[in-house]
């Protein structure tokens, strides 16, 4: 079917009417009193009619011009059979560690070593790709929690400013309560049994305003689950004067903490110490059970106003090309 956008703007079709109705008539000042008849004015009423005709085509084409160019200003569009959206899904929040820690390079990507903000980056962007259905939004946290993206649908908007994320940027401590909180914010007032926060760090709350487990519980009482992600191996050889020593790099994750986050919100704390332990939890969070949400349709439409338009203007150029003429 067709429909108008602005389909009051067909009132202006009566505006030449009223231009005519209401403009002042122009004379003829050369017009005589007394006419004398003579040959010559048979051809001159010949010439007369001819100008009339020509006119009066004129007319009719100025006329089919407007009426098109009203039509196009309604905006015309055909519109498709209603299609149902795919709506079945969670509120999903992630909440990233950018603090100076992430920097560690003790994951293997291919054959090379990288950052583990890096080997986030690379599952992550895999793992919202597959979340068809979800509202996806983005918690970037270092000394500092900020809102990089609200919830949306929009998922490559999501990975894109993940991927454009930098260690750093929001300072170079690590306020998890303070991630717990926002994301509470932004959270509560959405489906009680759609709130996820998945939380990403590799260390200790060492800044923010309000504790992790008090934001923890903050989080349990508003129904958000969490599931926390300790990130960073376990142990890794490290070059020096003597020759090669094994360290662990995760010394300061603080697991127990994660567990209280996850068990009192009625999540899972999961341990990666690799890339493929990465993308093994989220496996284990992408099979989570959808929650049926109000079924939404959408149409799917095609402009047609540029059709009404482009006859107006080949109008319109006829008209100046028989008026040069």
């Amino acid at each position: 079917m067709i429909q108008f956008l602005s389909p009051w703007l067909f009132v202006l079709l009566l505006l030449p009417f009223f231009v005519y109705w209401f403009a002042p008539t122009k004379q003829n000042a050369n017009q005589s009193a007394l006419r004398v008849p003579f040959l010559t004015d048979f051809t001159k009423n010949q010439t007369t009619t001819i100008s009339t005709k020509i006119n009066r085509t004129r007319l009719y084409l100025a006329a089919l011009a407007w009426i098109f160019l009203v039509l196009a200003s309604t905006r015309p569009q055909w519109l498709g059979e209603p299609i149902e959206q795919a709506m079945n899904g969670r509120d999903l929040m992630l909440a990233v560690d950018l603090s100076a820690s992430m920097q560690e390079k003790d994951f293997i990507l291919g054959k090379d070593y990288v950052d583990r903000l890096t080997a986030i980056k690379a599952i992550a962007t895999n793992f919202i790709e597959r979340r068809v259905g979800d509202r996806i939004g983005l918690i970037l946290f270092g000394s500092e929690a900020y809102l990089q993206t609200p919830l949306t649908f929009d998922r490559k908007t999501v990975s894109t400013l993940l991927d454009e994320s930098a260690i750093g940027l929001a300072g170079d401590n690590t306020a998890i309560g303070d991630a717990i909180g926002l994301a509470v914010k932004r959270l509560r007032n959405e489906s009680q049994n759609s709130r996820v926060l998945i939380l990403l760090t590799d260390g200790a709350n060492t800044a923010g305003e309000i504790s992790p487990l008090k934001a923890a519980e903050l989080a349990a009482a508003n129904h958000l689950k969490i599931y926390t992600i300790g990130i960073g191996a376990d142990e890794m050889l490290v070059g020096s004067f003597f020759g090669y020593r094994k360290v662990n790099p995760s010394a300061d994750l603080d697991e127990k903490m994660l567990l209280k986050i996850a068990e009192s919100t009625g999540g899972y704390y999961y341990r990666a110490k690799n890339i493929d332990d990465l993308n093994n939890i989220y496996m284990r969070i992408d099979e989570l059970e959808p929650v049926e949400k109000d079924k939404q349709y959408f149409r799917p439409h095609r402009e047609l106003y540029f059709i009404p338009l482009a006859t107006a203007l080949f109008l319109a150029s006829l008209l100046s090309w028989r008026k040069l003429k």
